[in-house]
């Protein structure tokens, strides 16, 4: 009965930290959306602390270099780290079975987990709509209640695909994946290639990029044509921008030293 009890209490408490761990990462991205985080929590749930991290750290390789930067899906690795972290611990007794069943596990869960978070992200335009009709009304406690929807279905997600697998096991996973409609998976995908261009097309609208159009151009040239890898782009542009502010900061202190001079002369005189 005692550990009947104790598995009832591990699935809830990890049902309810997947849906925490969406929100994170919709929000300040503070700690539990990177897969060793996210482990780390698992470990402390399921009381296997060192298994847990294992597989956090394999999880967290694969996940270098990817981001859904401009509001792009990429696979939910932080998924995939918290549902095979619980089901290899729950079913394996060593780390080498528990790192390939997570695996076996987790992988096809965080490759769904891009097709749910572009229906969500798809759902959430529609909620948006509607708190925006509300807001144009003027009833703004029913636009307040509407945009609750918006965190729910993000945490739903993931919540959901939690909840089969602490149900049913890896099985629903391979299930669902099989017998979805090629139709759905395809439209979902088009659907989560176009929102990086929509997301880069986003951004260029809030900054300066007529300003910075030649530093624009630097960045295309040196990923499009010589490869370069993100990060040494990413280092590129930063020393370009702590020239431009060293700069800046230099003609501000000119400038204000000369202010100054000036008023002193106009003093004087």
């Amino acid at each position: 009965m005692r550990s009947i009890t104790i598995d009832i209490i591990q699935g809830i408490l990890i049902i309810l930290l997947s849906f925490w761990v969406v929100l994170d990462q919709q929000g300040l991205v503070v700690v539990t959306w990177f897969p060793i985080m996210v482990s780390l929590f698992v470990g402390l749930i399921m009381g296997d602390m060192e298994t847990a991290m294992v597989i956090g750290g394999t999880f967290q390789l694969m996940s270098l270099g990817v981001a859904n930067i401009g509001g792009s899906s990429v696979p939910n690795w932080g998924l995939a780290a918290l549902v095979g972290g619980y089901v290899a611990i729950k079913s394996t007794n060593n780390i080498e079975d528990a790192k390939a069943v997570a695996l076996a596990v987790g992988v096809p869960v965080g490759m769904l987990g891009i097709q749910l978070d572009v229906l969500a992200k798809i759902l959430n335009t529609y909620v948006a709509h509607w708190a925006q009709k509300a807001a144009n009304a003027k009833p703004f406690d029913k636009m307040n209640r509407i945009l609750w929807l918006g965190p729910l279905i993000f945490g739903l997600s993931m919540a959901i695909p939690t909840a089969l697998c602490v149900l049913f096991g890896e099985q629903i996973v391979t299930l669902i994946l099989n017998y979805v409609p090629d139709w759905v998976t395809t439209g979902l995908t088009v659907a989560g290639n176009m929102l990086p261009v929509v997301g880069i097309a986003l951004l260029l609208q809030v900054i300066p990029a007529k300003k910075y159009l030649s530093l624009l151009l630097i960045g295309f040239v040196l990923t499009a044509y010589l490869s370069l890898p993100i990060v040494g782009v990413s280092i590129i542009g930063l020393a370009l921008a702590y020239y431009y502010f060293t700069i800046t900061t230099q003609k501000v202190a000119t400038t204000s030293a000369n202010t100054v001079e000036d008023m002193g002369d106009d003093f004087d005189e």
